[in-house]
């Protein structure tokens, strides 16, 4: 999962190894000359971003050959499983199936090794955010080169300060959807990586609810009232 120069990645951070995605220091620099200062940061921004899109292409390149090798004998296993025991009961080739049982077994467990380990899930996450970092980056050097333009060409709105803030505002807007990009990436390898294991605590069971009390078909007499009796057949003469 290395690229770029290892000087540049993980140094600087107390138990970070060469190669991983950790911070940078924000360089400090005089304020005196706020152009140069602003070109200062927004080159610190973008060697970042493309330092993240680049640790991903890195990383997808040794997960892809792994899974194209597992998918290649996961299908190997199946067919060879699928032709041998056919084989055997036409007569061609006597007493092939049992091998044909143990190609099967092959291809399940390259698939199985696949799956536990996220391996072609894993390539697709990383291009797929490799993707997407190097798109937002197109659109920061878009919107740079047009608050650039407005800056140079004229006329200005506002003042200096209000400039400078713009620009700024713009960095740190960048520089969060990166993270997002980032943290929702991580999210989905957590989360496909405790998807095929039972939950820790089982969930607590719905909240049972109490049976309403019965209704009494007659309701019962306001007190000092007489109750009235209901009315009675009279008997059929005979």
């Amino acid at each position: 999962m290395s690229g770029g120069r290892p000087e540049e990645r993980g140094a600087g951070v107390s138990g970070a190894l060469p190669g991983d995605l950790v911070g940078r220091e924000l360089p400090l620099g005089d304020w005196g000359e706020p152009a140069e200062r602003l070109g200062e940061m927004y080159r610190w921004v973008e060697a970042g971003a493309l330092r993240t899109a680049e640790w991903y292409l890195a990383d997808r390149m040794w997960r892809r050959r792994v899974a194209r090798g597992l998918r290649g004998g996961t299908a190997a296993g199946v067919v060879v499983g699928a032709s041998l025991p056919l084989l055997d009961a036409t007569g061609a080739v006597a007493g092939c199936a049992p091998w044909g049982y143990l190609a099967l077994l092959l291809g399940a467990a390259c698939a199985g090794v696949d799956r536990c380990f996220g391996l072609t899930s894993g390539w697709m996450r990383d291009l797929a955010t490799a993707q997407a970092v190097q798109r937002r980056l197109q659109t920061l050097q878009f919107d740079w080169a047009s608050e650039s333009a407005r800056e140079v060409l004229g006329p200005a709105e506002g003042t200096a300060g209000e400039a400078a803030e713009r620009c700024l505002g713009i960095l740190r807007r960048f520089s969060e959807d990166v993270t997002e990009l980032v943290r929702a990436e991580t999210s989905d390898w957590i989360q496909e990586f405790r998807g095929g294991r039972p939950p820790v605590t089982p969930p607590a069971p719905p909240p049972q609810r109490a049976d309403p009390a019965p209704v009494s078909r007659y309701l019962t007499p306001p007190p000092g009232t007489r109750p009235n009796m209901p009315r009675q057949r009279p008997p059929d003469p005979r």
